[in-house]
Order: structure tokens, then sequence, then C-alpha cells
């Protein structure tokens, strides 16, 4: 039987049975629709009522355009090295502890294309917390301290063609001409998607194309825009 979103809503519901706080990761190559669900995961658990569920998206902790610039890693902009990966590790610790405080974790705003400190407030009565983002099976560096603090890592898998459009869409979308997105998507996107293309074996689940909510399911939310 094909695995659907109420399969994913049922699997996310259950890692809170014990009543801890648990945290999912969604992880995929870029464009593969990983804020998307995370997303809907979130709005469709809540479902309007008390927030038990918090979203927290791996983008925060892009490295700033001028730390960027000082490293000359500009040109490689999402590439895991354009990251501050122990950060996020530390971040998602202090997540799993569950202390009874405000963690404040930071957004990305996509038309800057810039991090923004505490962007993101979990409150304590969040029980699921929610992160994605494309690196979180990475076994290089500072990544490795990302997966032990994970529940479970769901894997986001889509149609190659439809994932590259979306990306080049998104680019545009945000400010580069049609070549310099196509351009960007077949150069460094896709070093970046190739990377994490082996790292999919690792994931807990692979979810389909079939078991994703459209992009245009939710509305974007620029203060805290994902690369999914």
């Amino acid at each position: 039987m094909a695995l659907t979103f109420d399969d994913l809503l049922l699997r996310a519901r259950a890692l809170t049975r014990d009543g801890r706080r648990a945290l999912l990761g969604i992880a995929g190559s870029p464009g593969s629709g990983k804020t998307t669900l995370a997303e809907r995961l979130v709005r469709a658990l809540n479902d309007g009522g008390p927030p038990w569920v918090a979203h927290v998206p791996m983008d925060g902790f892009h490295l700033a355009d001028v730390e960027l610039d000082r490293l000359g890693l500009r040109d490689r902009k999402g590439a895991p090295d354009t990251f501050d990966a122990a950060g996020y590790a530390a971040l998602l610790r202090r997540l799993r502890e569950d202390t009874d405080e405000v963690v404040y974790a930071p957004g990305f705003e996509r038309v800057l294309e810039q991090p923004i400190a505490g962007a993101i407030p979990v409150p304590p009565t969040a029980r699921l917390v929610v992160t994605e983002g494309n690196y979180l099976l990475l076994r290089e560096g500072s990544w490795a301290r990302v997966r032990p603090c994970l529940d479970e890592v769901w894997f986001c898998e889509i149609d190659e063609e439809e994932r590259v459009r979306r990306l080049v869409a998104r680019h545009e979308e945000f400010g580069k001409g049609p070549e310099a997105a196509l351009a960007w998507v077949l150069g460094t996107d896709e070093r970046n998607a190739d990377l994490i293309a082996t790292t999919r074996d690792r994931a807990d689940l692979v979810v389909p194309a079939g078991a994703l909510p459209s992009p245009c399911a939710v509305p974007p939310t620029r203060s805290a825009a994902g690369q999914g």
C-alpha cells in the first residue's frame, strides 16, 4: 500500500507517545519538498488548537554573506561548509533537554538570503519539534553531531526533473535571472544534491512524491523559509 500523508501524521504523532519532547528530522536535496512537508505536518498536527508542534528549519544556520565573503565561500552558498553545523547541533541538543524555558532558534529570510537570530520561539509546551534541512544525515565534521539528536529522520524524494524545475522557479522568484538561476541549479545546487543523495540510505523513512503535499498547499513563510 502506498504511503500517504495521513500515514506520516500517525507516525509523527507516535514519536511523542511517552510524553517527552521528540525531534523529527526531514532531509532531502534542495527542492525536494522538505519545507512544504514540515509546514504541512506542523499545521495538521496543531490543527487550530494549542500549538504542541514547532518547526525549526536548519536554514537559520546559514553563515551570513559577510562571513562567506571573508571565507571566500560566497559562490558555494548552500554547501555543507557554509553553515554553522556545530551551532545547529547545539540547538538540537538544547531542544532535547526539554526544560521549562522558551528556546529561540534563528530563522532565514529568503528575500534577503540572510539568517535572522532569535526569530523562532519554541515554547516548553512543544512536544514535537520538526526540523528540516539538506544535511541532517551527513557524517562529516560537525554534521555528525546532528543525527544522534533526532528521534527519526525522513528523506524526501521526488522526480529529478520536477525538483530542478522547482529550484529554478524559486531562484527566479527571489531575484535571479532565468540564465543565472539555471546555472546555479545545475552547478552549486546539483553538487550539493549529489552529496545529499548519498545519505538517503541512512534515513528511517523515504517519503515518495505521492505522499508529499503540493508546494502550493502551504503558503510561503518568508521569515523562516527553508530550502525545501
